[in-house]
């Protein structure tokens, strides 16, 4: 698991922008080193209701990385609670038990996607 505090990191130019006088932006929430080498599985726009949570569950091959748009909300990654923000993202490695939870007092978006080392991705809800 690995945590990225969307509210440390500087803006720099893009890339492909001029770096004297840029017309975007951007914050490094992961690279390449941070990311499994693999077939990208999917790519959500998800909303967790305020008061809600999703099943525990983990894969066993694929790799979710979760960027939080607003709100916060606390995701469990093998019985560890960590508090989330608009901003930060978090890199869930396969095998890793994880559970996101709203008690914010409004509705949570999030993109998550997930990248798997080709094997499909399997999810398996831990009861």
């Amino acid at each position: 698991m690995q945590i990225t505090r969307g509210s440390q990191i500087q803006f720099i130019p893009a890339s492909h922008e001029n770096p004297d006088d840029p017309g975007v932006l951007k914050r490094v929430l992961a690279t390449k080193k941070d990311l499994f080498h693999g077939q990208v599985m999917m790519v959500n726009w998800s909303l967790l209701p305020d008061g809600k949570s999703f099943e525990p569950h983990y894969h066993e091959d694929m790799q979710e990385v979760f960027v939080i748009l607003n709100g916060t909300v606390t995701m469990t990654v093998d019985d560890q609670a960590h508090e989330l923000s608009r901003g930060d993202a978090i890199l869930i490695d396969p095998h890793e038990i994880h559970r996101m939870s709203n008690q914010c007092g409004e509705a949570v978006e999030y993109i998550v996607f997930g990248v798997s080392t080709e094997q499909d991705g399997k999810t398996v809800v831990v009861q």
